[in-house]
């Protein structure tokens, strides 16, 4: 009987890891080319921007979010000051003019965000420099006008040429810059790669396929070579410059369809990213050249070519030990025209159906403009069941080998008749080791529970103190634990403290 009740303490205390939602990816897409999401029209101030951001990301705070990602080079141009590429002209509507009075958006975005305890993943699209074809709307510094041969124009809109080794020199700049110049948390790409297909028009690359084909004879395949190895080049540049910058992919959600190849997924989408957008993400994700991977999975549960639950199996099962997120389609809910996304909700469904795959660690919401207008009630959905307690970004699932940071001390409780503090030394650490976050814990009696149980969590701050709101909540004896987590997202051992209230 002791060995069956040993047993079933181990399975119970197993599965309440593998399945805790303590450390869970909550995350929104911050679009910004064409105004989407931020600014929300150009030409606004700098203080009308500053405005409008903080008024999302508290939101998003309120909501226990725990990341965004915010598309910080739309077309080839920067919210951030860059010497390398202009001003994005949607900011003040005219690229290379900075936003006025002056400030730097990604600088801003970083201190808000984490003030807020949401990390920022800095999303870029590698190819795309503009959105049409007239040029009158690039700055004359643009590297179009100093480089044109590294360009081309392909279903009205100008790209680099993916085939030049010069544009990948010029992208691990871009990414070098960004890492070096800024706190972010990662970088972050879409599913824009070599561009969408255009009907009866072929990429026109065959030139440089032919004056450099670096021993292949099939075009596709050059092609995917030419993004396998700026994504290598990519993710040794971030790790270069800062070890703990993660490196993530959000790609369309279809790798192949099964009828192409056996490790394809049962579906029969009309596009894909290994044939069209030649982007072998499977690759990237088994040879350790990205963190994680966040497919697009656009589609409803049942849905004929493309169903939601073939595909977030299917990505569980190829997913090559890396954290796996899930992208859902926050604008389509009460828009698009299938009966699904408009009667109950969805992505509710969807993300009650993730709980069911182990792999899963986590969702992105797209976009943030849509998803805050409450679609068929999602956030009321997320505050009261999905996201009602605080989550930890997951770690990253190849950084078991890093040691631990030191754990806060010298804990003390400075009680009030309202509002309780919770006091601690700040930790010290070198380096990348040195604390990001601290992690507060609360549990009834005089020990630490059960610290894989979100519900336990009070909060995530960045300060050396907590505010217990409502005091009067905790009536009789209780224990108090503080962690810390680094740079690389490891937990340190809780320090704790116990009170009678």
């Amino acid at each position: 009987m002791k060995k069956l009740i040993t047993v079933f303490l181990f399975l119970f205390a197993f599965f309440s890891v593998c399945f805790s939602q303590k450390r869970q990816m909550r995350a929104v897409w911050i679009a910004t080319v064409n105004n989407i999401d931020w600014p929300s029209r150009i030409g606004l101030s700098s203080e009308e921007q500053k405005k409008e951001l903080i008024a999302m990301l508290d939101q998003f705070q309120k909501l226990k979010f725990n990341a965004v990602f915010v598309q910080v080079r739309p077309t080839s141009d920067s919210f951030y000051f860059s010497e390398l590429e202009p001003w994005s002209r949607f900011l003040m509507g005219t690229q290379g003019e900075h936003p006025e009075p002056f400030y730097d958006p990604l600088k801003f975005i970083v201190e808000e965000a984490h003030k807020r305890c949401l990390e920022v993943h800095a999303w870029l699209n590698p190819y795309r420099v503009s959105m049409d074809t007239d040029k009158m709307t690039l700055h004359r510094s643009n590297l179009f006008f100093k480089k044109p041969y590294l360009f081309v124009e392909y279903g009205g809109k100008f790209y680099f040429n993916p085939g030049l080794e010069e544009t990948r020199k010029h992208l691990n700049n871009v990414v070098r810059e960004i890492v070096t110049k800024y706190d972010i948390d990662a970088i972050h790409f879409d599913d824009y790669f070599y561009p969408y297909r255009v009907a009866n028009k072929d990429f026109p690359d065959s030139e440089t396929f032919a004056e450099n084909p670096r021993d292949f004879s099939c075009k596709d395949d050059w092609r995917r070579n030419n993004v396998n190895l700026i994504i290598k080049e990519l993710q040794q540049t971030i790790k270069s410059v800062k070890p703990w910058v993660e490196f993530g992919i959000s790609p369309f959600g279809v790798w192949r369809n099964k009828d192409k190849d056996e490790r394809g997924s049962a579906t029969k989408a009309g596009m894909t990213n290994y044939d069209d957008l030649y982007a072998d993400i499977l690759k990237w994700l088994e040879d350790g050249d990205i963190d994680y991977v966040v497919p697009q999975l656009y589609w409803e549960i049942g849905k004929r070519v493309a169903d939601y639950k073939v595909l977030v199996e299917w990505w569980s099962k190829n997913n090559f030990n890396k954290n796996l997120y899930i992208g859902l389609f926050a604008s389509g809910l009460g828009v698009n025209k299938s009966q699904a996304w408009n009667e109950g909700n969805e992505l509710v469904r969807q993300m009650t159906l993730n709980k069911e795959y182990e792999a899963v660690r986590g969702v992105a919401f797209y976009s943030a403009a849509p998803l805050l207008k409450n679609p068929l009630g999602i956030l009321d959905s997320l505050q009261t069941n999905l996201f009602q307690y605080p989550a930890l970004v997951p770690q990253k699932l190849q950084s078991d080998t890093l040691s631990n940071p030191m754990k806060p001390e010298r804990l003390q409780i400075i009680k009030g008749k309202n509002k309780s503090v919770l006091l601690w030394g700040k930790t010290k650490g070198v380096d990348a080791q040195k604390v990001n976050t601290y992690v507060v814990y609360a549990f009834e009696g005089d020990s630490i529970g059960d610290v894989n149980n979100e519900k336990n969590i009070l909060g995530i701050t960045h300060n050396d103190y907590f505010e217990i709101e409502n005091a009067s909540q905790f009536r009789g004896k209780y224990t108090f634990g503080v962690s810390s987590i680094n740079r690389y997202k490891i937990e340190s051992d809780i320090s704790m403290i116990t009170r009678t209230f």
